[in-house]
């Protein structure tokens, strides 16, 4: 059986940038040791004070703060409050991350825009290894790092307007539905459809602030109706669509 692509379709719907910024206010840091070249270590903490976990500020060779999304981001809100990858065990991620300092403090023509794509690569590649080191017992990344679930999970991911049923779900996890739901839930912390209709609503609330029309996100995301699309993003959100796509215009605005 083919690999399937665990965290692509996750990442599409939410921006990522890393900017350089202060070292006070990083929630990215590549640190290194006096007298030793090149990066020794990468932390991320998506609550920020990365800095501060790394253990010595003066060991710092490059601060960034990371915006992936917000706290609406599950794959942020999966993540330990602080990474921390050592990069001497992995050449790759060593060279990335001394590009990543050396764009940085040469500062040529087009840097802001290389440093977020190589911080885009880093931040790609400390979340493939916090799910093949399966590093969360419980929620979205346990749930990633098996290869049962996975397979239920991305489908939701890629295709939450498919009309979905637990027994479709178990179908593409290659599992009984008794199995399946149970793994789930240990697995993720909610049940199927649950965590179904809370990615639905995470992606219908993005849509409302992109300007779609109400009725027709309320038609992609298995809705019957406008009515019932309110009822689920005032009881997830304590607002209702319209007062989304207002704030969200009030936004560009500023």
């Amino acid at each position: 059986m083919a690999k399937i692509d665990r965290l692509s379709a996750l990442m599409s719907r939410f921006k990522l940038s890393v900017s350089p910024c202060e070292v006070g206010q990083a929630n990215f840091v590549v640190s290194g040791q006096s007298g030793t070249p090149g990066p020794e270590a990468i932390w991320f903490s998506p609550a920020g004070h990365a800095a501060a976990a790394s253990g010595d500020p003066a060991a710092v060779l490059l601060s960034a703060h990371v915006d992936w999304g917000g706290p609406e981001n599950p794959l942020l809100a999966a993540l330990p409050p602080v990474i921390s990858y050592p990069v001497r065990q992995d050449p790759e991620m060593q060279a990335l991350a001394q590009l990543l300092v050396t764009e940085k403090q040469v500062a040529r023509c087009g840097s802001a825009s290389v440093l977020n794509r190589l911080g885009e690569v880093l931040i790609v590649r400390l979340m493939r290894a916090q799910i093949e080191a399966g590093a969360m017992q419980r929620g979205l990344l346990a749930g990633l790092a098996d290869t049962r679930l996975s397979r239920a999970m991305v489908a939701i991911h890629e295709r939450p307007g498919d009309p979905w049923r637990v027994e479709t779900l178990a179908v593409e996890a290659g599992m009984s539905v008794s199995r399946f739901s149970e793994l789930f839930r240990n697995a993720v912390g909610d049940p199927p459809l649950a965590y179904l209709r809370k990615w639905r609503l995470i992606l219908a609330k993005q849509d409302i602030e992109r300007g779609d029309r109400i009725q027709r996100v309320a038609s992609r995301y298995c809705y019957g109706s406008t009515e019932a699309l309110s009822r689920a993003i005032s009881g997830a959100y304590g607002t209702s669509p319209l007062q989304i796509r207002k704030a969200a215009l009030n936004r560009k605005a500023a």
